[in-house]
């Protein structure tokens, strides 16, 4: 089969990056919101902080079991149908955490049911679909696009859902959101399609064994599993637990979607001017520079005392360095060993940047529930940024060779 990926940027690709975008919108917009559910939801179960806590963090680690293993359904089955499968259920998970009555209930729904079906309606799954619609010389700007649109989605969706949980309960809240999740479904058919259909006949050749043995060899894809662990642990403690964070410390009630809200509206300049930046600097000295911004980011905010100003700089500055990683840990996937199976391997290194988020979500509510502060998380943060920006150092950029076919019998 001939390489159909030129240096022309076609009119359906402009069309699958918008498609693959307002799928990300969505997707991602109503995982950032959980936060702002933490609260009401459990006041009404009359439970505390960690044990929706405990939901969220099971949530972002079941998202990340099940990504590679997703990614490989998508790699081999095609995108449009897993796409359309997890967007209907992820649906039907909000509708049944709008009605839980237990705590077994939230885990369920909240926790495993979102968890999973996130894993074909996010990153992996979406950015190999846009990765294979789009020159090569432009892949990390379109990552970059999606991804800012993506992240974005907290722009539209926390202010959004913090008006309707004030003016219709969270479980009103929850009914609408599952209504605008519902809209994935019919996007995905114009996202349907697998890699093979579109990568060339040596890259074919080359069996998943074959590709997981070539990652599990390159120290650099080792580094980058590591360092998106680091990720996951900062972006979604802080996107969990700064609402509860923010009461915690009687800032005005408006704040905390706001400042959600300001995250996701620096998130796009900054995730869409690295995607930029990664066509034509070194990926991983990028990377190193964003871990290491955001531990000097967290820092001072911990360090200063807390004010609504102090938390508005912060949500701006931070937001710049948000998930500008995700275009370019994925875009380094694929330079390093093609697209064949980037859904899967990228899936497997977002993964670790899941088991980062369980790990902050969880702990974030233990320490709150148990000391009543953030304080060791934030720390915890911060070191964790600066080993990343290290780690990411040492990486070998160049492009490794597939597997040979095995020989005919």
């Amino acid at each position: 089969m001939t390489e159909v990926i030129t240096e022309k940027v076609t009119r359906r690709a402009i069309l699958i990056v918008f498609c693959a975008s307002i799928v990300l919108l969505f997707s991602m917009g109503m995982r950032q919101s959980f936060g702002l559910f933490q609260s009401p939801i459990s006041q009404a179960f009359g439970i505390g902080i960690s044990t929706f806590s405990f939901s969220l963090a099971l949530q972002n680690l079941m998202w990340g079991v099940a990504q590679p293993f997703v990614g490989a359904i998508a790699d081999k089955f095609g995108s449009g149908r897993v796409i359309a499968v997890a967007g209907f259920f992820q649906a039907l998970g909000l509708i049944w955490l709008s009605q839980a009555s237990s705590a077994w209930e939230l885990h369920a729904s909240a926790g495993f049911l979102i968890g999973i079906t996130g894993a074909g309606t996010t990153w992996a799954v979406l950015l190999s679909v846009i990765a294979r619609n789009v020159p090569e010389s432009k892949r990390t700007l379109f990552f970059g696009i999606g991804g800012s649109v993506g992240t974005g989605g907290q722009i539209l969706l926390a202010p959004l859902n913090q008006f309707n949980i004030i003016n219709f309960g969270w479980v009103g809240a929850l009914i609408i959101l599952a209504v605008m999740i519902s809209i994935i479904v019919p996007l995905a058919y114009v996202l349907k399609g697998k890699t093979s259909d579109h990568t060339a006949s040596k890259e074919q050749a080359e069996s998943l064994l074959q590709a997981l043995d070539r990652a599990r060899q390159h120290s650099g894809y080792l580094f980058l599993t590591a360092g998106f662990f680091v990720c996951g642990f900062q972006v979604m403690f802080i996107m969990a637990h700064l609402p509860t964070f923010l009461q915690n410390q009687n800032m005005p009630d408006w704040l905390p979607g706001t400042a959600i809200s300001i995250i996701g509206i620096t998130n796009l300049i900054g995730t869409f001017g690295f995607g930029y930046l990664g066509d034509k600097y070194s990926k991983k000295y990028l990377l190193s520079i964003l871990y290491f911004l955001r531990s000097i980011v967290i820092a001072i905010f911990v360090m200063v005392p807390i004010s609504v100003t102090s938390v508005l700089v912060f949500c701006f500055c931070i937001g710049f360095l948000w998930l500008a990683t995700v275009p370019l840990t994925n875009a380094l996937v694929g330079q390093l060993f093609g697209l064949r199976y980037l859904a899967t391997l990228a899936g497997i290194v977002f993964c670790s940047h899941q088991l980062g988020s369980f790990s902050s979500v969880w702990l974030g509510g233990y320490l709150f529930d148990t000391t009543g502060s953030y304080t060791l998380v934030w720390q915890i943060s911060i070191g964790l940024g600066f080993l990343a920006a290290l780690l990411h150092l040492p990486i070998d950029e160049t492009a490794t060779r597939p597997a040979p076919a095995p020989a005919a019998e």
